[in-house]
């Protein structure tokens, strides 16, 4: 069977929310634009204002923390520069960040548990992301092992439990984890696949309730030995690509 791109996908917030794009333009050695380009500092933040690098994923709130966040969407207008948060418990938020962050923080309060540090301020670093790796990469995840896990579980399984980028139809379960140190061709582009992606317990979230009502990671580890899903990939060469565009292997 043929593989091809099923979805792209970017959070444009760290952990808070999730946005399906109908195409997007690669660069090489460039993360997916506005994924991750925003995060919410918390009160605890081991640094002041905005970063000046790449900072560690504890220092800011995310579904770890909170499976009520796992149900935020968004939809981000670049030209505008205005962002859209929903959330099947709160009122639609539209702001601009930079400008509207105080309202921002308002409205994640009441899904931010108040035993930890409290959502303290939208920040950005200077031309990266802040992704839980500091290498610029896609992850690239596999529908058929999303349906395999699922099967274990008992359950259909949302493809934004897992806050991938790129995800690929036609592939076997599993088999992204063959492709360590190959190189894949999504329509013009390509992306070298460089290693698996371990998970944490933000996954057991439902993004559509913010409840968490699955065992991810135990289905992981008792299934398969391992608590990994999906694969980080960084882009070789650049060019747009959009749901429908073969996936083929180098």
């Amino acid at each position: 069977m043929s593989a091809t791109l099923a979805h792209i996908v970017r959070h444009p917030i760290k952990s808070v929310g999730v946005e399906e794009l109908s195409e997007a333009a690669l660069a090489p050695d460039q993360a997916l634009a506005w994924d991750r380009h925003w995060a919410v500092a918390h009160a605890a933040a081991r640094f002041d204002g905005d970063p000046d690098g790449w900072e560690p994923k504890l220092n800011f709130v995310r579904g770890w923390g909170s499976a009520d966040l796992m149900a935020v969407a968004c939809r981000f207008d670049e030209v505008a520069g205005r962002m859209e948060l929903t959330h099947p418990r709160r009122n639609p938020l539209t702001f601009t960040p930079g400008e509207g962050d105080a309202a921002l923080i308002d409205w994640l309060r009441p899904l931010w548990p108040d035993t930890r540090p409290d959502p303290d301020r939208l920040v950005q670093a200077p031309g990266r992301p802040l992704a839980d790796t500091p290498d610029p990469f896609l992850s690239v995840l596999n529908l058929s092992s999303n349906r395999a896990l699922g099967q274990r579980l008992g359950m259909d399984l949302s493809i934004h439990r897992w806050r991938g980028n790129l995800w690929v139809d036609g592939w076997a379960p599993w088999e992204e984890f063959d492709l360590i140190g190959h190189e894949i061709a999504v329509g013009p582009a390509v992306l070298r696949v460089e290693h698996r992606i371990t998970r944490c317990k933000a996954t057991c979230g439902n993004p559509e309730t913010g409840q968490a009502d699955a065992d991810t990671l135990g289905a992981l580890e008792d299934g398969y030995g391992h608590q990994d899903f999906g694969v980080y990939a960084r882009v070789v060469t650049g060019g747009p690509i959009r749901p429908g565009d073969a996936v083929t292997i180098g």
